[in-house]
């Protein structure tokens, strides 16, 4: 998702590059489907990034883990993920998702009953409401991990259903122009460069990013970056970027 063009000149970037968006969808992710054999596979499975590697979990005597066991050189398999909003609004997607590569098997569960796979990715798509963007193994391999990932959904809950106020609050930071049509304000993505507002009124909605100071390094610093958000917004700072 990227509700405005990146600025060349910042110093400091503004959002995540398309590698780290990537990274972050993957590291968030509680399940996949898996296209390999000419038929789809649902796993229920967190994913662990390294890089361009990734683990996955599977059931032992599932077609996908004998596959990729007796395979010379791994199983090459497409893998597919949604990034969905988990805050409730309209048109909740916010991204797909879609990698390729070679799936092996790395070694067995503890529990005896599944394995944990290896998937060497070549190349990935992320398609959002804003484009579609391309990377290689390499650009993935290359990327930072956001440290908010694992947490974004939490915060964003929270942020919605105990705090509407600091939302109400967020807004004097936005072009009045843009609150018109007195849109309903909803907290859609957070990353370490700033939190994104999705502003929905009956005719459409529009995304709007507001970008921290400083990137914030993980969870606790979140809180102070919406702090210093908070008191920008008091003094009416322009802090908005649409």
């Amino acid at each position: 998702m990227s509700p405005h063009p990146h600025d060349a000149e910042t110093a400091v970037p503004s959002e995540p590059s398309a590698a780290e968006r990537i990274a972050g969808v993957l590291t968030a992710a509680s399940s996949v489907v898996v296209r390999a054999l000419g038929e789809q596979h649902e796993l229920t499975t967190p994913v662990s990034v390294h890089g361009s590697r990734l683990r996955l979990r599977a059931p032992l005597d599932a077609p996908l883990t004998v596959a990729a066991a007796h395979g010379p050189d791994g199983l090459a398999v497409v893998l597919d993920l949604t990034d969905i909003a988990p805050v409730a609004v309209r048109d909740r997607v916010r991204g797909r998702l879609t990698l390729a590569g070679r799936l092996d098997l790395a070694h067995l569960a503890d529990d005896g009953l599944s394995v944990h796979l290896r998937l060497d990715v070549a190349h990935a798509v992320l398609s959002t409401p804003y484009g579609t963007t391309a990377i290689t193994g390499a650009d993935l391999a290359a990327a930072a991990p956001d440290p908010l990932a694992r947490y974004e959904a939490g915060l964003l809950t929270h942020l919605a259903d105990d705090h509407r106020d600091a939302l109400t609050v967020l807004t004097r930071l936005l072009d009045p122009a843009l609150l018109a049509a007195r849109p309903a304000v909803r907290p859609l993505a957070l990353d370490r460069y700033g939190l994104v507002l999705r502003l929905d009124h009956p005719h459409g909605h529009r995304d709007v990013r507001l970008v921290f100071p400083e990137p914030a390094r993980d969870a606790d610093e979140f809180g102070h970056r919406m702090h210093q958000l908070l008191t920008a917004a008091e003094q009416e700072l322009p802090a908005a970027r649409p």
